[in-house]
């Protein structure tokens, strides 16, 4: 009878989760137009619709948004000239909470990361050509920056677009000097491992990266050249493996990359294109790193700065900033490729976080 009834609860639970797939989704923005700050939809899974749009935070230029690691908390970047971060309290309606603002240490904050045990964060200074290190309190608040890696040199002006942790590892990608940089946590402090993980083309600008889940393959996309390189972990640092082009073979006009994931497989990898404004998807050679690029989408949009895959890895969405819309496209598991859903009109949006 007792396990009758628990199947019976189970089926129940089941049906009540069919009946409204939904997730959260955030949007941050830039505020200089019709934007108020960062809003969140509710993403149906089953569908691929953005429904229930609400504005859940007032605030200037949240360019940039990143979890806890518990999702109890979430932070944004404030892209202005005396830049900010500020740190929210998820609310139970989705509705985000002010804990505190801390100053970025740099102008333009374009990115954050947190750690996996979720109390350090990492903000890229894409105008001030620093990255600034906090700790995070238990409840979810910032402390000040308690180490800031400055990257400008007397010849040399730093545009730090992005970083991301990996276990004791910093990695920090910067698009004026050039080169994804290495840094290890050691005595309270990071220090530099390598000023390039591997060599990179000249002016290649790398801007983002993904690293697969061992944390043995990067992918960096660079803006300026819009290429992608692939990098293999050594024993003693990082291997080239490849420099590929993101954009379509006969495509002639300018175009500056911006994002770039790997699918839930990590059998495919995705990249966006600011001018061609597609995105382009590669088969990822598991055994060896190497890519091969099978398709380039119109993302029925203009300049799609930020792109994100749904948690169950059936949809990709598009955060297109200048023709304000995000569009939605369905993933086909088999062989990665794109197909075009639908687009929901949102004021300037710059990314997007499941």
């Amino acid at each position: 009878m007792k396990i009758k009834l628990a199947f019976l609860c189970l089926a129940a639970l089941s049906l009540i989760n069919c009946s409204n797939p939904t997730v959260p989704l955030y949007v941050g923005t830039y505020t200089s137009g019709d934007s108020e700050g960062i809003y969140q939809f509710q993403f149906n899974t089953e569908t691929g619709e953005l429904g229930k749009l609400q504005l859940v935070a007032k605030i200037t230029d949240p360019s940039f948004l990143s979890y806890s690691p518990d999702r109890k908390n979430l932070y944004a970047v404030n892209e202005i000239k005396i830049g900010k971060v500020s740190a929210f309290k998820v609310e139970s309606n989705g509705m985000l909470s002010l804990l505190n603002t801390v100053g970025s240490h740099g102008a333009g904050p374009c990115h954050i990361a947190i750690n996996e045990a979720g109390d350090k964060a990492v903000v890229s200074n894409y105008a001030g050509g620093n990255f600034s290190l906090y700790t995070i309190k238990d409840n979810g608040v910032l402390n000040d920056a308690f180490q800031v890696l400055e990257h400008n040199t007397d010849s040399i002006v730093s545009h730090a677009h992005s970083a991301q942790f990996l276990k004791d590892d910093l990695f920090a990608s910067d698009l004026g000097k050039n080169g994804v940089y290495q840094y290890r946590f050691s005595d309270g402090k990071y220090e530099m491992v390598s000023p390039s993980i591997v060599p990179m083309q000249p002016n290649s600008g790398p801007r983002h990266f993904s690293m697969t889940k061992d944390g043995q393959y990067f992918y960096i996309i660079n803006e300026l050249s819009s290429t992608i390189t692939a990098a293999k972990k050594t024993t003693d640092g990082f291997e080239l493996i490849d420099t590929i082009s993101t954009l379509a073979d006969d495509f002639k006009g300018k175009s500056y990359c911006a994002d770039i994931h790997l699918s839930k497989d990590e059998r495919f990898v995705y990249g966006s294109n600011r001018g061609e404004n597609s995105i382009v998807v590669f088969k990822r050679n598991t055994i060896s790193g190497t890519l091969e690029k099978i398709q380039n989408m119109s993302v029925h949009g203009d300049w799609p700065r930020n792109f994100s895959l749904d948690p169950t890895g059936k949809f990709l969405l598009v955060a297109n900033q200048k023709s304000n819309n995000i569009t939605v496209f369905s993933i086909d598991k088999t062989n990665g490729t794109l197909s075009y859903l639908h687009e929901t009109e949102l004021p300037s949006p710059v990314c997007l976080l499941f």
